[in-house]
């Protein structure tokens, strides 16, 4: 949801992902504002998964515009798989570059923040309930950083993020078919607390998904901030996403 399991796609296989944030002003305009994330993601082999994606926003001008490019690598390293459960670990990289405004302290690298995050997720799965945690660090790599006298720059450059997901699968009570839509409702907390400043944020994010076929996701959540004093765009938001994948879309060469 706004957070990557563990899990990475099939080998040869391919997702393709429209991603939308939604919110009705920012701390910038008076008016409906949207960020738009295309995606695409390759499942190279069984553990690799690559992905390419860029956004166009209004969320800093009354016209939409072309406002970053996002390069991501996930890598799982582990993985014990039980029946109606598993645990996997898994390793990314994110880089990012944007041309959006150098505005507010909280990072993001997607859409806001030119930059580098390397994270760490952990996904355990029981029956109809997962958990997943991420632990990451993120770099902004702006020429500001390098010269802040000059420019007078008091945002943070470097940040640490922890967040938590919990998903619970609410329909079908038993399979029957791969046909079958599911339905799961997850609740995640989402932080981030800056390295170089003494500021920090923590958000809370309810949401809800449906599966069809199997391969079709439509994610709808809300997230909203429980506690922090970080100057952001935003502290209200909402997400809308569609998904939808092709396994085997690659076939193996002989």
């Amino acid at each position: 949801m706004f957070n990557e399991p563990a899990s990475t796609l099939p080998a040869r296989s391919l997702s393709i992902k429209l991603k939308n944030h939604l919110v009705q002003k920012t701390a910038l305009l008076n008016q409906f504002s949207f960020r738009s994330t295309p995606q695409v993601f390759v499942g190279l082999n069984k553990n690799l998964t690559i992905r390419l994606g860029g956004t166009v926003s209004s969320m800093y001008s009354t016209q939409a515009k072309v406002e970053s490019f996002q390069l991501y690598a996930k890598y799982r390293f582990l993985s014990k798989d039980a029946i109606h459960r598993h645990f996997r670990m898994a390793g990314y990289l994110e880089a990012a570059r944007t041309n959006a405004p150098f505005h507010y302290d909280e990072i993001n690298l997607g859409g806001d923040r030119s930059g580098l995050e390397a994270g760490l997720i952990l996904t355990q799965l029981w029956n109809k309930f997962a958990l997943s945690g991420t632990l990451s660090q993120t770099q902004v790599f702006h020429y500001y950083r390098w010269d802040k006298v000059r420019h007078g720059v008091l945002h943070p450059f470097t940040s640490a993020q922890f967040n938590l997901s919990a998903g619970y699968l609410v329909f079908p009570k038993t399979y029957t078919s791969y046909k079958q839509t599911n339905l799961n409702f997850y609740l995640e907390l989402l932080t981030q607390k800056a390295l170089d400043r003494s500021l920090y944020y923590v958000d809370l994010a309810p949401a809800v998904q449906l599966i069809f076929a199997s391969k079709t996701k439509l994610n709808v959540g809300y997230r909203f901030q429980l506690d922090g004093d970080m100057k952001r765009m935003m502290q209200r938001s909402w997400l809308l996403s569609l998904e939808t994948s092709f396994l085997g879309a690659f076939k193996r060469k002989n």
